[in-house]
């Protein structure tokens, strides 16, 4: 399937869209960090915005006091959540058992 050809105009729009999605990923992690929303609020906001689904279940778990690259990772593991897997992509099971991780 060949790329196609944008106008002037539309590469315009992606990239503004784009860039305010990044934008609005970043604060919401921003307000994670800060302890403005827990992680059920989170996961909960993640499931209703298209954008917010887009983060990285792995990003979601370092936005947490003492939690790095390598405690994210055992937890997933434990989870069973693949190490590229996105909020969107969580079954049931995963977001109850992230929620439970952090009472």
């Amino acid at each position: 399937m060949a790329i196609p050809k944008l106008s002037e105009q539309e590469l315009q729009a992606a990239r503004k869209a784009a860039t305010e999605a990044r934008r609005t990923r970043a604060l919401f992690k921003d307000r994670l960090r800060a302890g403005e929303l827990s992680i059920g609020e989170a996961l909960d906001q993640a499931s209703k915005n298209d954008v917010l689904a887009h983060i990285k279940v792995i990003d979601l778990l370092k936005t947490q006091r003492r939690i790095g690259q390598i405690r994210a990772e055992e937890i997933m593991g434990k989870l069973s959540i693949a190490p590229t897997r996105r909020l969107r992509g969580l079954g049931k099971h995963q977001v109850d058992g992230i929620i439970e991780e952090f009472r």
